[in-house]
This record gives C-alpha cells, structure tokens and sequence, in this order.
C-alpha cells in the first residue's frame, strides 16, 4: 500500500504532444527525457512540446535540453497552424 505522504505518478498519454502548462519546470529535467523516449518507443518521429509564450524562459528551457538531446534529429519553433512561439516542433532520429 503506497504511503499517502507520497506523490502518486501521473501516466501521460503518449501521443506525440506534451502541453507543458499543467508541469512544474522544475520536472522537466525528468520530464522531457523520460517522455521523448516513450514518444521514440512508440515510434513516434515527429512531436510538439507546448510552452506558451510568456517570458521566453521555459522555451529557452526546452529547446537548450533539446541541443543536448542525442534522439533530437531536429527542431524549430511552430508555425502559426501549430503554435507559433509558444510551441517548439521536435523531430526525432529514427
């Protein structure tokens, strides 16, 4: 039986978008590596990270992790179908 003083997991479903406003960015760190793997896992090569626009500091956030990120084939910020600046579209190697 789990200790009630302990934070339940949340499952995320995998689709290939993570909308980042509901995180605390402190996560990310565990966040984003742990969910680009399950999005490459599940074959999925092309993905959009949500961060809104606001400062431009969860951004810069996101897309330095990204130029660290060796599943990271490419990225840029989305368009204006697909988020503009508050998204960041990731492709993955395969």
């Amino acid at each position: 039986m789990p200790n009630a003083d302990e934070p339940v997991p949340v499952r995320i479903p995998i689709t290939g978008e993570l909308d980042l406003h509901t995180f605390d960015p402190r996560d990310l760190g565990v966040l984003l590596p742990e969910w680009l793997a399950a999005c490459h896992d599940h074959g999925i090569r092309e993905v959009r990270i949500i961060h809104g626009k606001g400062t431009g500091t969860l951004r810069a956030t996101v897309q330095a992790f990204l130029r660290r990120d060796p599943r990271v084939r490419s990225f840029r910020t989305g368009d204006e179908f697909s988020g503009s600046w508050g998204a960041t579209i990731v492709t993955l190697r395969p």
